[in-house]
């Protein structure tokens, strides 16, 4: 059944991933096992949190070892909640070990690090968003109801202990409600986007902040939902233009192209936040 929770999921194409994973199909599964990264990770931003995301496909595609065709979780949860569709629903999983517990079960890793490797400890509202991608996975994936640790049939001290804790009591959700978390959007790395975007044919995905300002954009009626994509191509140049000259810009500093003070006012008006 389709999947309509308020969890914030992000879809592959949403932040630079081809929109489909190529590993193969499979129909169902027995559960879910949750995952570590087991190695050091620091807290950051939440705005960085997609492009470690990518750096972990990326290594995982660079692995002539393991072969793998993608990176190898079914979804990524970071320290604010979101969840990043990775392998996603219906998709054999890479990470549990073996091609029998890659088939048996769906993975979903929290980016937390082993013990004394920086951000060791889940958040609360990760594991909110642990929680929400086994729902996720249920419902688009037809995971059934277990729930492991990486552990669990595998020789591995992965989740490390405090995930493996909260797995093994049931995944329950925290008593404290999620935060929602404000996006926010890097300047510069908005300004790059719409600097090279254009040329490109399709749909990539320079910088995943660009579709929370197209996502502005639409509900001023200024873009299209069509155009809502991730790529800052000319119509969204075209509609920043209109948003310039509705903040009172003109000639040369209405040229499509986001500065600080517009996108400020933009970011007020709907719900994210403006770094330089």
């Amino acid at each position: 059944m389709p999947w309509r929770h308020t969890m914030d999921l992000v879809r592959r194409s949403q932040y630079g991933l081809p929109a489909t994973s190529p590993a193969a199909y499979i129909a169902s599964t027995n559960g879910v096992k949750v995952h570590y990264l087991g190695s050091a990770y620091t807290s950051r931003r939440h705005d960085l949190c997609d492009d470690y995301v990518r750096a972990i496909r990326a290594s995982h595609l660079a692995n002539t070892t393991e072969n793998y065709v993608d990176i190898a979780y079914n979804a990524a949860v970071c320290e604010h909640g979101t969840v990043f569709e990775g392998r996603g629903p219906h998709h054999r999983s890479g990470a549990n070990g073996t091609a029998a517990l890659n088939t048996r079960d769906y993975s979903v890793v929290a980016l937390v690090a082993k013990a004394g490797g920086g951000l060791d400890t889940p958040t609360d509202a990760q594991l909110h968003g642990l929680r929400d991608a086994i729902e996720w996975l249920r419902a688009e994936g037809e995971a059934g109801n277990y729930i492991g640790g990486h552990r669990d049939g595998y020789a591995t001290t992965c989740p490390g202990a405090p995930l493996y804790d909260w797995v093994k009591r049931g995944a329950p959700r925290p008593s404290s409600t999620p935060a929602q978390s404000t996006p926010v959007v890097d300047l510069s790395r908005l300004i790059s986007a719409a600097t090279v975007d254009p040329p490109k044919s399709g749909t990539p995905v320079s910088y995943a902040g660009v579709r929370t300002v197209e996502a502005a954009l639409r509900a001023e009626g200024l873009l299209s939902a069509t155009y809502v994509d991730g790529h800052f191509g000319t119509s969204t140049i075209t509609a920043y233009r209109a948003w310039q000259q509705r903040c009172g810009y003109r000639g040369a500093d209405a040229d499509g192209i986001p500065g600080k003070s517009s996108l400020t006012r933009l970011g007020t008006a709907h719900g994210f936040t403006v770094i330089d």
